[in-house]
């Protein structure tokens, strides 16, 4: 019990210093958005069946698809404790203890609410056993994410293991992407299916409703997921650094060749970069053949440019992740690695990217005009963004060599990488939005504007983020050692200060402005040239004939106005903060 009180106040004092710093811009917008998560699964509450059910399936996977963007909670890290001795089960429920003190749990705990709800329909003892199955069904959901962690550090600790994580969370990422999908498919049907409230998050509302055997069923797990993760904590705190095994040495003829060679060589070894490509792959495929489900094979060729766009996201802070390897650069006069992390990059995720994309558009007949137009665009301009974004937005990351027990924590600034890998998806679609314009309004004459444009994407931004190295890469090496910007404490890409209300409209839009950009407006255009009309939620689908392209285009411009509008408000808050610190 002491040593679960003292993490505690451990945690409790770091979160009060992080709310005063620059993460508390980040926990404030997602408290925000997760109180409106929250609320609308209370409301399910209200209505009946088994839609708070099917709810809680969704904030089970959440808890634990989480770690694969960011690490999970790592606040108070196992390692650290490590030389005090201390048994595993009495660390692991320490550390347990601990993990209820944080943002995600009270959104949690409150979401859970609903459980109050739904007993209180049953009468007043479904209403007290509410309280009980409560604190358990979040018992459940903070220890299932704790022991993904382990699991995936596990995993991480081979190849296959890497691949098949990144195949696992890639899949059920794509499935909550296209969670529309099973949304049209349930109503078509009439009802949620049965087996969504046997699932653990459902044991709390069956204990509600009389099955009482359910909480007891639930105290058990508990008990099992935390001897899992008190093993999986030995197993962490214990283990040797794996052994190097020797390769063919690399005799390149030029230093551009030299970083090539060295780029493909760690997209082999680094398996954290294995995972990442994997979990692209994963869900560009599953996120394109969802639809599926509801008959709609639409989406099919998106496959290959989604992947890529993904890709892209998923390593965008390249330097960041790779540390202060780039002092070798620094200390031999006249190279840049630019040209050839371009370059390694390109042949990396090109080839995967144009093989699924002619597939899967072969599979669908089409169209082909737009998808030949926009994947040499896509390859370009991710080739190019991800080394431009890297070395003017870095965000120090944790040398490879010092990522402790869990490979997937690449970061101390998790918030601001992920909103690093949003901007890149954005910046990524606008690269692409020229040759899709074209090959839209004139047909294949989209594909020389596609290769055209990918041409250029990948030649200038290449350029400026070799000059950016070139004259900012001692700052940038000071950057990643120290995690300090010079003049500045924050990285490019953090939320800077703003009132509450604009920070909730930034958030909003950057999160859901994709869903009027591509599904309302890019996937209805597709369908509406194809001549597949009257499908599911595309409301241009449904139009009269005059309207359905103005509806698809008005959706498109309301998704990029919701980017615009954010990146403006964000935009002008940094530059007021900069003002202020010149002043001071």
């Amino acid at each position: 019990m002491a040593v679960a009180m003292t993490l505690v106040q451990m945690k409790v004092a770091i979160l009060r210093h992080a709310i005063k710093g620059p993460q508390g811009a980040t926990m404030s917008s997602a408290g925000v958005l997760g109180a409106l998560l929250a609320a609308g699964t209370i409301y399910l509450a209200f209505l009946g069946g088994d839609w708070l059910a099917a709810a809680y399936a969704v904030w089970m996977l959440g808890w634990i698809i989480g770690p694969v963007f960011s690490g999970g909670d790592e606040t108070l890290r196992p390692e650290f404790f490590a030389p005090l001795g201390l048994r595993q089960h009495r660390l692991a429920a320490g550390l347990l203890a601990s993990a209820f003190v944080g943002v995600a749990p009270v959104v949690s705990l409150v979401a859970l609410g609903g459980l109050v709800v739904a007993g209180a329909r049953e009468g007043v003892v479904g209403a007290l056993v509410a309280l009980p199955a409560m604190v358990l069904q979040l018992a459940v959901f903070v220890l299932l994410s704790k022991v993904t962690v382990g699991l995936l550090g596990v995993a991480l600790g081979s190849r296959v293991g890497a691949i098949g994580a990144g195949v696992i969370n890639g899949v059920i990422l794509a499935f909550l992407g296209q969670s529309w999908v099973f949304a049209v498919a349930f109503g078509q049907g009439g009802q949620i299916p049965e087996f969504v409230r046997y699932l653990p998050s459902g044991w709390g509302l069956l204990a509600v409703r009389g099955d009482y055997l359910a909480l007891a069923a639930m105290a058990v797990l508990v008990v099992l997921l935390l001897a899992a993760w008190a093993a999986l904590l030995a197993r962490r705190t214990g283990r040797d650094r794996p052994s190097t095994r020797g390769r063919r040495p690399m005799r390149p003829a030029t230093a551009r060749q030299a970083v090539v060679a060295k780029e493909l060589r760690t997209w082999t070894r680094d398996l954290v970069r294995n995972h990442l490509l994997t979990f692209a792959l994963a869900y560009g495929v599953f996120f394109a053949g969802t639809p599926l489900v509801v008959g709609i094979p639409d989406m099919l060729p998106l496959a290959g440019p989604v992947f890529i766009a993904m890709a892209a996201a998923m390593t965008a802070n390249s330097y960041g992740t790779d540390g202060t390897a780039h002092w070798l650069t620094l200390m031999t006069p006249g190279a840049s690695d630019a040209r050839g992390r371009q370059l390694a990059w390109l042949v990396t995720v090109g080839p995967v990217g144009v093989v699924v994309t002619v597939a899967f558009t072969m599979i669908t007949g089409g169209p082909w005009p737009v998808i030949l137009a926009v994947t040499p665009a896509l390859l370009g301009g991710g080739a190019g963004l991800v080394l431009l974004v890297s070395v003017y937005g870095l965000v120090p990351g944790i040398d490879p060599r010092n990522r402790g027990g869990n490979p997937l924590r690449t970061s101390e600034d998790d918030g601001t990488q992920t909103g690093m890998a949003y901007l890149m998806l954005l910046l990524v679609a606008c690269a692409a939005a020229p040759a899709m314009t074209a090959a839209l309004l004139f047909g294949w004459w989209g594909v020389p504007v596609g290769v055209v444009t990918g041409v250029l994407w990948y030649w200038w931004f290449g350029l400026l983020a070799e000059r950016r190295l070139t004259t900012k890469g001692p700052e940038l090496l000071q950057l990643m050692r120290t995690g300090r910007r010079p003049g500045s404490g924050t990285s490019a890409f953090a939320m800077p200060k703003m009132s509450k209300p604009r920070e909730a409209v930034v958030m909003v839009c950057v999160t859901l402005g994709a869903i009027p950009l591509i599904p309302q407006g890019v996937v209805a255009m597709v369908m509406t040239a194809e001549g597949q009309l009257r499908h599911s939620w595309f409301l241009a689908t449904y139009m009269p004939p005059g309207l359905r392209w103005p509806t698809a285009v008005v959706m498109m411009l309301v998704g990029l106005a919701m980017y615009v509008t954010g990146f403006r408000l964000w935009h002008q808050a940094k530059k007021q903060a900069a003002h202020k610190a010149q002043e001071a």
